[in-house]
């Protein structure tokens, strides 16, 4: 894969993609279906999931794709392939309250190596550069034309007083009682892959997840953090999360600066 190629066509279409989905977003009313898994899907996350999946495909037609829409593309395996979230955090984008992105990321060897994460609502967006480095842009976000960049790098942190991120939608007990195993100056909420570019940016120092998420909701703001010095690992035993799993399902994991130093699970 050549990066100079890649980083301009993923940063292209979630831009396009965010678009639509803030096109739907800020109408009176869409329809939300129910998968069979029992989570919420809209036209928003097909729009989105058609535009990204056409272009990935016509421009990188001899790379595996796997995209959370099309449950075809789930039976595929492979450590090395592109993966799409179009609408990570659809009940945040059902109850409006902003925090969903688009995802798309490209996997090597079982490891996230580039990605982008866009935020339409939020005005956001972090993506990994050619040479692997991770920046967040400000401005216009035009498609075509590249807006200031700023590098992002994970905080210095300090353990007597860490700043946790948590899922907005998800946290329950067992988040809270790891979480309280640190020294936590203060803690937030936010939805979908945000949480990791927060750790990318030195918002947060931790992220632990205790609780299900695929490939496709983490592999994007997994390569935004590895591309800020950050770290995802296991929760069970600390060695690093890895993709291309059967069924393309994670296990518990934490996000983090490389400064923190982890509890036992």
């Amino acid at each position: 894969m050549e990066y100079d190629a890649l980083i301009p066509v993923i940063r292209k279409l979630a831009i396009e993609a965010g678009v639509k989905i803030m096109e739907i977003y800020n109408a009176d009313d869409f329809a939300v279906k129910v998968k069979s898994d029992d989570s919420p899907v809209t036209e928003a996350d097909e729009a989105a999931d058609e535009l990204i999946s056409a272009g990935l495909r016509a421009a990188f037609p001899d790379v595996m794709l796997v995209t959370e829409e099309q449950a075809g593309s789930h039976k595929q395996k492979g450590d090395t392939f592109l993966i799409v979230d179009p609408l990570d955090g659809t009940k945040e984008f059902v109850n409006r309250r902003g925090d969903f992105t688009v995802n798309i990321a490209l996997v090597e060897a079982g490891v996230p190596t580039r990605g982008v994460v866009y935020a339409p609502a939020r005005n956001r967006m972090f993506f990994t550069l050619a040479d692997g480095s991770s920046v967040e842009e400000t401005g216009a976000f035009d498609p075509g034309v590249m807006g200031d960049i700023t590098p992002i790098h994970v905080a210095d942190s300090d353990n007597d007083a860490l700043m946790v991120v948590a899922s907005k939608s998800h946290r329950d007990q067992a988040t809270d009682d790891y979480i309280n195993k640190y020294k936590v100056k203060d803690s937030k909420s936010a939805g979908s892959s945000l949480k990791f570019c927060l750790v990318a940016t030195g918002e947060a120092d931790l992220y632990p997840r205790v609780g299900r998420t695929m490939e496709w909701d983490t592999a994007a703001g997994h390569a935004v953090l590895l591309g800020a010095g950050g770290k995802v690992v296991r929760f069970d035993d600390h060695t690093p999360l890895t993709y291309g799993k059967d069924g393309y399902a994670n296990p518990f994991f934490i996000a983090y600066a490389p400064g923190v130093e982890l509890k036992e699970a």
